[in-house]
């Protein structure tokens, strides 16, 4: 993987990903659609589910409840993969998140997985190795 600021990857799937992003701050759903390929297929490991297709993904989107939000923090790209790391808010819950996508030739995306990490206390007796922030 490349740092933040470059990559190695296919320019357009870089900047569909970015566009992508913006789109879905915006609620601008006709730019999210321009960014999918049809068959798009979105996982979300955490709660084992899996949306199939532009329609129901957009769907998805369109309606989650609450007031949600995302800021990109990174985008790194190579190959064919371009991965995020995102700052999300739903109401007063904020998170963060990290996101893989991976595209066709025409630079759309055909695949998403997101993994919402959730924040745990780490286990004890590792004090004297780690600095908490």
């Amino acid at each position: 993987m490349t740092a933040h600021g470059s990559s190695t990857a296919p320019a357009d799937l870089r900047s569909t990903v970015a566009r992508h992003w913006t789109a879905t701050e915006a609620r601008d759903w006709t730019a999210v659609a321009s960014t999918l390929a049809d068959g798009v297929v979105y996982d979300l490991p955490q709660t084992r589910e899996r949306i199939r297709g532009k329609e129901a993904f957009l769907r998805f989107y369109r309606e989650y409840p609450g007031d949600w939000h995302v800021r990109v923090e990174r985008l790194v790209a190579e190959g064919d993969q371009v991965v995020s790391w995102i700052h999300a808010r739903v109401g007063p819950e904020e998170m963060h998140a990290i996101t893989f996508f991976g595209g066709d030739a025409e630079g759309r995306i055909t695949t998403i997985t997101d993994f919402w990490p959730e924040p745990y206390e780490p286990p004890a007796g590792r004090e004297h190795l780690t600095e908490r922030y």
